[in-house]
């Protein structure tokens, strides 16, 4: 990480509480299913099919910086062997 030293439980709290605000903005039927990358400690973010490609875009922002995904619409960003979980719109 960089200066900014957070635990996990942190790092997630803040990043769920960044996405609270942003949620109307970006739960558009076109982002549906697309990741949305965070900067937890700017606010700023990037929404891309690929997280990567929306994490280096961040990076080259922000470099250094503690990046966070989800996926739009759905409770896990990923799912190993199961089916992603839709939220309850």
């Amino acid at each position: 990480m960089n200066t900014m030293s957070m635990t996990d439980i942190e790092l997630g709290k803040r990043a769920r509480k960044l996405y609270e605000q942003l949620q109307r903005k970006v739960e558009t039927p076109e982002n549906i299913g697309k990741l949305i990358v965070m900067d937890v400690e700017s606010g700023d973010y990037e929404i891309d099919e690929l997280g990567i490609e929306a994490s280096q875009r961040l990076q080259l922002r922000h470099p250094g910086a503690t990046l966070y995904a989800f996926r739009i619409g759905y409770k896990t960003v990923e799912s190993f062997g199961g089916v992603l979980e839709r939220m309850a719109p």
